[in-house]
Order: structure tokens, then sequence, then C-alpha cells
């Protein structure tokens, strides 16, 4: 599929405010509601727009501090690997996971209450598989975050 500039509006106000109703989106970047709907439905269908979500205040949830996990592994296996990702599927505290290069072999992003919390999920993180290193850092500040993502590379 091919992306146009009305496209690219429609994303970028849509990644800002996922709840605007078509008429609104429409409105916006110059558009009919029934066309807008049908570009919306087709970014959609090709999977540019993968979900709709709510972003709620970590806070006010009593999870407003994040912790960064390394981890290196020194099993390098699928059977590991399997292992591993499925204890830390189940582990509603991170709320990333990547395999990483470099010096670390994973890399987890953990929200928690506090220290205690965090401590509870690195026991259980260490139950899971052989670890050979676990490195956590915790965010101090958060300077930007956004979930908005670059649209100038199309």
């Amino acid at each position: 599929m091919k992306i146009d500039k009305i496209d690219l509006q429609i994303l970028s106000i849509l990644q800002q405010d996922g709840t605007l109703p078509v008429s609104s989106v429409a409105e916006k970047v110059g558009l009919s509601v029934t066309p807008c709907w049908r570009r919306i439905a087709r970014l959609e269908d090709d999977g540019y727009i993968r979900k709709r979500v709510v972003l709620l205040d970590p806070h006010k949830l009593n999870v407003g501090v994040t912790v960064f996990v390394a981890i290196k592994t020194s099993g390098h296996n699928q059977a590991w690997f399997e292992k591993f990702q499925a204890a830390v599927m189940k582990l509603p505290e991170v709320v990333e996971f990547y395999r990483m290069s470099g010096d670390m072999d994973y890399l987890l992003r953990v929200v928690v209450p506090d220290i205690a919390g965090y401590d509870a999920v690195y026991k259980k993180l260490i139950k899971t598989a052989d670890i050979f290193d676990i490195n956590s850092s915790f965010a101090m500040e958060q300077i930007k975050y956004t979930t908005a993502l670059p649209l100038n590379f199309l």
C-alpha cells in the first residue's frame, strides 16, 4: 500500500488522540467522513495502525518507579530462551522486553511501586532460568516519553 501525505496526517493525528471521531480527523485533513473512514480502515487492515489504547498514569496506579534490567546469559539456546520468555511474559511488571546486540542479551523495562516491588520481580526473574548476570538501573527522572512514532521515514 502506498502512503500519501493525507495518510501521514491521519496517522499523526491518531497518534496524538486515538479517541477522536472520524468526523474530527476528516475535518483536520480536509476530507469528508466516508473517505477518511476508508483510509483509517485501510491503515488498520494494512497494519499501520496495530491497535488503539488508553495510556494510564503510572503514578496514579502506584507503579511510578521504572527499572531497566539488563540480562546476560551463558545459555544461548532455544530451550533456555523459551523458558525465560515464558516466565517474563507472565510478569505484568515487565512492560517491555527486548533481545539485544552488544554487551547484554536482553533488556527489560519494569514498572513497580518501589525498590521492594522490584526486589520481588528480581527474585522471580532469577528463579526462571540460569542468568549469568543481571544489572538493574533505576530511572531517576523521565525526560522524554512518547508513544508517537516518527513518520518522516515513509
